[in-house]
C-alpha cells in the first residue's frame, strides 16, 4: 500500500475514500463490510423530520484566532427565544461548514421534535472549523481558542445560558467533541461554565500519526498532544455518548475508545457506516442524553 493510500482522505459523509483528489471505494475497510455497504446491508438513511422549525439564525465575525471571517448559527425551538436557554454546540466534519448542522443534519428539526415530543428546550449552535480539526494547528489557526474566546462571548451576548453545555459532533466533529472533553477535563480550556455532556458520531480516531487523513494533523509531535485520544479519554463530571457504525472505517479506534472509558459511554456500535444518514439517525439520541445531562 502507498504512503498516499495510507494517508487517503475521508470525504466527509461521502462514503467513499479520496486520494490524490479522486474519489476511489474504501479499498481500506474489510471486504465483508464494502460489499455490505454496496448491497444496502445493514445501512442507516435516516430523513430529517418535518418538524416545523423554524430558520437558523447565522452570522459572521472576524476570527483573529482563526485569522479569517467565520461564520456561526444558531436555533431554538419554535417559539422559544434564546434568553436563558442552554446550549448543544454541534462541530462539523471536515469538509462541512456551521451551516452542515442545519442543511444536511437537520438538527434544528431534530429539536422542534424533540421539545414538541416533551423534551426539555435548548439551543443548537454550530461554527466555522475548517478543516484543522479543531486543534490548534502551526500555521496559527486555532479553532479551541476561537471558540473559548470568540464564540462562547458571543453566545453570552446573545443571551445563551453558558453556566451548563453540552458538545456533540460527528466525523472530524466527533474528533472534536471528545478532544474539548479531554481539554476541558484537563482545564486547558478554562470557560465560565459547566461542559456536562460530550456526544460523538463515528468520531475520526486515528492509530497513529502515520494513519492520519493527509492534513489533518501537522507532524506526529501534533498528533500525539492532539490526536490521541485513545489512551487518554475524558473523564471527570463530563458525560460522554460514543457511537459509529458497524461498516464505518473509524469503527475499530471507536471501539478501542469506547474500552478505554470508566465509566462506559453512552451509545455504541451499530448498524451504518460514514454517512449522514447515520449521523443523522444518532441525532434524536444526541438531544435526549444531553436533556438528561443538562437537567
Amino acid at each position: 500500500m502507498t504512503t498516499s493510500t495510507r494517508r487517503a482522505v475521508l470525504a466527509t459523509g461521502a462514503g467513499v475514500l479520496v486520494v490524490g483528489g479522486a474519489a476511489v471505494a474504501l479499498e481500506v475497510r474489510p471486504v465483508r463490510s464494502r460489499i455490505r455497504t454496496t448491497l444496502g446491508i445493514g445501512q442507516v438513511a435516516d430523513p430529517v423530520p418535518s418538524a416545523g422549525a423554524g430558520e437558523p439564525v447565522f452570522a459572521t465575525f472576524d476570527s483573529a484566532a482563526r485569522a479569517r471571517p467565520v461564520t456561526w448559527g444558531w436555533a431554538t425551538p419554535p417559539g422559544v427565544a434564546p434568553a436563558g436557554l442552554p446550549v448543544l454546540l454541534v462541530l462539523h466534519g471536515r469538509g462541512d461548514d456551521a451551516r452542515a448542522a442545519f442543511t444536511q443534519l437537520g438538527v434544528h428539526q431534530f429539536l422542534a421534535a424533540h421539545v414538541g415530543g416533551g423534551g426539555s428546550p435548548l439551543a443548537v449552535v454550530s461554527v466555522d472549523g475548517g478543516s484543522s480539526y479543531w486543534h490548534p494547528r502551526a500555521n496559527g489557526d486555532d479553532p479551541l481558542a476561537m471558540l473559548r474566546e470568540e464564540l462562547f462571548p458571543r453566545l453570552h451576548d446573545t443571551g445563551f445560558d453558558l453556566s451548563r453545555w453540552a458538545v456533540a459532533g460527528w466525523s472530524m466533529g466527533g474528533f472534536g467533541a471528545l478532544l474539548l472533553a479531554r481539554e476541558v477535563t484537563a482545564g486547558r480550556f478554562p470557560t465560565s461554565g459547566e461542559l456536562v455532556a460530550a456526544a460523538a458520531g463515528s468520531p475520526a480516531l486515528f492509530a497513529s500519526a502515520g494513519a492520519t487523513s493527509a492534513g489533518s494533523f501537522d507532524d506526529a509531535a501534533d498528533w500525539r498532544e492532539f490526536g490521541d485520544l485513545v489512551p487518554g479519554p475524558a473523564t471527570g463530571s463530563v458525560a460522554l455518548s460514543v457511537s459509529c457504525g458497524v461498516d464505518d472505517p473509524f469503527r475499530e479506534q471507536t471501539e478501542a475508545y469506547r474500552a478505554a472509558c470508566d465509566p462506559a459511554p453512552a451509545g455504541g456500535i451499530g448498524d451504518g457506516a460514514h454517512t449522514m444518514g447515520y449521523w443523522r439517525s444518532l441525532v434524536p439520541g444526541w438531544l435526549r442524553f444531553v436533556d438528561v445531562q443538562l437537567a
